[in-house]
């Protein structure tokens, strides 16, 4: 991913205290390196789960498609824990992504530093990845 795209990610996530943030992200089709991050509302208000609301979500897969981009995974924020996920973030995974195609990445806000990891998550089975960073 690029760097801007990652600082688009924590700042997002720092917005939404005290709730967690949450948004997707989409990848150029020709090299699958992540270029654009599109926060979203989290429709649950909780610091605690996010929800992402349908209308919302197809609308900004609507604007990916138009770009040529795809969306390629999901970002939120833990907001007292650490960045790995949690039994709700496995179970979600399945319904959002029952191919194991999408990175979810995930910003902890427990330390005044925010923490950045990613995951593949499929059948239940978490697989940490490295985050490259790519130049814009």
């Amino acid at each position: 991913m690029t760097r801007a795209v990652h600082d688009e990610m924590v700042a997002h996530a720092i917005g939404g205290l005290p709730d967690e943030a949450c948004g997707v992200f989409a990848s150029d089709t020709r090299t699958g390196t992540v270029v654009r991050f599109f926060p979203l509302d989290n429709a649950a208000h909780s610091a605690q789960i996010y929800q992402i609301d349908g209308a919302e979500y197809l609308a900004v897969e609507r604007t990916a498609d138009e770009s040529g981009l795809i969306i390629s995974g999901v970002m939120h924020s833990h907001t007292h824990t650490t960045n790995y996920p949690s039994p709700t973030d496995i179970a979600d995974a399945a319904n959002f992504d029952p191919f194991g195609s999408w990175h979810f990445v995930i910003v902890s806000l427990k330390h005044p530093e925010a923490s950045t990891r990613s995951f593949r998550i499929m059948d239940g089975i978490v697989t940490e990845e490295p985050i490259q960073f790519r130049s814009e």
